[in-house]
């Protein structure tokens, strides 16, 4: 039983078919940028959206299909408002990185309810402020998976699942529903929420598609690559190293706090499948692929950021340059929004090849650090590392990672696993797989790398501290 997959991340929408052997088929990628205004604030087309989904999911289909069930994953937190009627947004969507709700958000803190900018909450509420002042009963908010699946259902479902809606900061604790206080409080109208739904089961009907298949799965991006790298038993964990870099581990039951734990991970809801939870932690790291960015396109030393992965090989070591990729502050465990990037170490031996192999370590040595941070808010360890992104088909990278965590790191075949993470959840429910088990058993990684040299790991928290606080008044932002 094949599934079709929508997947839509930050940059880009596709679709592709997941056949039962866990194999991915018949891609199809339709690129959408984000749109930046100005510094600080992130839009993109939502009609625009729609169309490439239903283009890249006929194409799918046409070359693929035909298929058993529909998944969707996506970016999560970005939001959209539009008319029920008409099914045109009001305005443009808000990417999750949009900060314009800064203020909003500590205004709401001195009363002592605490949301952040990169969450949903607010940026429903400017939505509404801006475009629809007057909370229209035709009026629709939804995350990017509700105005997906809105759109492949042919405007008949309004929906979200649990691993969406948990990121919105608009949902009650375990997922019971949305919370009154700040629905009250933004002024956002329940009538325009989606519906809770599983994120595995028969959920609506993918009308606008040929043979209207059904959509049988949904998930955040974050949850999706957890479970496509097969991490569905406790204590199993998957990193994602693109522009930045989560790291997301099944725990299984609620962790114990409620925002965020001591070591600066968040408790985040993984699944809900049968009206069951599945919890994990997450910690996120702000710029992971971006430095890498930073110096292709600022420093002008790479042509690439394929290039990296020679050029770091090209020396043995990094010949004691340390570079901290803070370039917008620190999240997970420090989080230091006030933190810059550092360079330290430099000599007149530095060249471009020392500098090019200190970053990828620094992006490395930030990844152990959120191993560690997840480790200790979950109170269990990670045996191996399993990671998809961008950065993972860069060897130098993936061997600098296993060495500063000092653990077995598992590159996934897909380096997406979003796309077979939602084909999972839906094929879980027409039977292509029979349970969390069967997800787990399939995991496959295109290699595994070991540790093989020692990472100064004490040199590197002290650069960390070197490049904390640089803006106090940033630094003192907590969300």
């Amino acid at each position: 039983m094949s599934i079709l997959v929508v997947d839509v991340g930050t940059s880009s929408v596709r679709a592709a078919i997941v056949r039962p052997d866990s194999t991915v088929t018949h891609v199809v990628r339709r690129p959408l940028p984000p749109i930046v205004p100005m510094p600080g604030l992130l839009e993109f087309d939502a009609a625009a959206m729609a169309a490439a989904a239903l283009e890249v999911a006929a194409e799918a289909l046409a070359s693929g299909g035909p298929v058993d069930a529909v998944g969707v994953t996506a970016q999560r937190a970005s939001t959209v408002a539009w008319d029920a009627r008409t099914g045109v947004p009001l305005g443009p969507g808000l990417g999750w990185q949009d900060l314009r709700t800064a203020g909003t958000c500590l205004e709401l803190q001195a009363d002592g309810l605490r949301l952040s900018p990169n969450e949903t909450a607010t940026k429903a509420a400017w939505l509404l402020d801006t475009y629809d002042p007057d909370r229209s009963p035709t009026t629709r908010i939804g995350t990017v998976d509700s105005w997906l699946v809105w759109t492949l259902s042919g405007g008949e479902a309004h929906i979200t699942d649990l691993s969406n809606a948990g990121v919105t900061g608009l949902i009650a604790d375990e997922g019971r529903g949305w919370r009154d206080d700040l629905l009250e409080r933004l002024r956002i109208p329940s009538s325009a929420l989606p519906a809770l739904v599983d994120s595995s089961g028969h959920l609506a009907q993918a009308s606008a598609l040929a043979g209207s298949p059904p959509v049988c799965g949904i998930a955040g991006d974050q949850q999706a690559s957890l479970i496509g790298q097969g991490c569905t038993r406790p204590g199993m964990a998957k990193a994602t190293f693109g522009t930045g870099g989560m790291l997301d581990m099944c725990v299984g039951d609620r962790p114990a706090f409620e925002h965020r734990g001591a070591a600066g991970t968040f408790p985040i809801i993984a699944w809900r499948r049968d009206g069951r939870l599945t919890w994990g932690v997450e910690g996120i790291m702000l710029a992971a692929g971006s430095a890498v960015d930073w110096l292709v396109e600022d420093l002008g030393v790479l042509s690439s950021a394929a290039e990296s992965e020679t050029v770091a090989a090209s020396c043995a070591d990094s010949g004691g340059v340390v570079v901290v990729p803070a370039l917008s502050g620190m999240g997970t465990p420090q989080w230091d929004f006030g933190a810059r990037g550092a360079v330290l170490g430099l000599t007149r031996g530095s060249g471009r090849a020392e500098l090019t192999r200190a970053v990828l370590e620094g992006v490395a040595h930030s990844g152990a650090d959120l191993v560690e941070a997840a480790e200790a808010d979950a109170g269990t360890t990670i045996a191996a590392l399993r990671v998809d992104g961008g950065m993972s088909a860069n060897a130098v990278f993936v061997q600098a990672l296993a060495d500063a965590c000092q653990r077995p790191v598992e590159v996934s075949r897909e380096v997406e696993a979003t796309t077979l993470g939602a084909g999972y959840l839906a094929g879980l429910a027409v039977g292509t797989w029979r349970g969390e088990e069967d997800i787990a058993e399939a995991w496959a990684p295109k290699h595994t790398v070991e540790p093989a040299n020692g990472a100064d790991r004490d040199r590197w928290r002290a650069a960390v501290e070197r490049a904390r606080e640089w803006y106090p008044e940033l630094t003192a932002l907590q969300f």
